[in-house]
């Protein structure tokens, strides 16, 4: 049987490489765990999304799970799922301050877009319907957005 060989990152003069965290880890999952829920809670209230809304977008947390998160973010550790939500959604909320000024940017999620993708609707609305693969899409959009695409 082979050993398994790891994955190697060419040093190139003058590059700088970053790998992404490797959220299967139980360590690095609870380093990051804290940071993460204090930010998406202060998204969440930036963007006055409701509890119910929230939840959904964690992955459809429990009302109970929620306020727990809620109340112990310190010793909470998140699943990679969640996680990677959260990343995610910290990237949309990045990409809408750098494009609109801070209050279009806490009010973009909420307010009806006229964006084929959003058909008329509000992104949260998108969001809320389509789940993780709507925040994926929801983030592309705003970063080719950024990149001047």
């Amino acid at each position: 049987m082979a050993a398994a060989v790891p994955h190697l990152i060419p040093e190139i003069a003058g590059y700088a490489v970053e790998t992404s965290s490797n959220l299967s880890s139980p360590e690095v999952r609870r380093r990051l765990s804290p940071a993460a829920i204090e930010g998406f809670l202060k998204i969440a209230d930036l963007w006055q999304l409701r509890d119910a809304d929230a939840r959904q977008l964690l992955g459809g947390l429990s009302t109970g799970s929620y306020h727990g998160f809620k109340k112990q973010s310190a010793q909470r550790v998140l699943a990679q799922d969640a996680l990677t939500r959260i990343s995610l959604l910290i990237g949309i909320f990045k990409a809408l301050n750098i494009l609109y000024s801070e209050p279009l940017a806490d009010a973009w999620l909420t307010l009806p877009n006229r964006n084929a993708l959003f058909r008329g609707a509000t992104p949260l609305a998108f969001l809320l319907e389509h789940g993780l693969p709507g925040i994926l899409e929801v983030r592309r959009l705003l970063d080719a957005r950024r990149g001047g695409q």
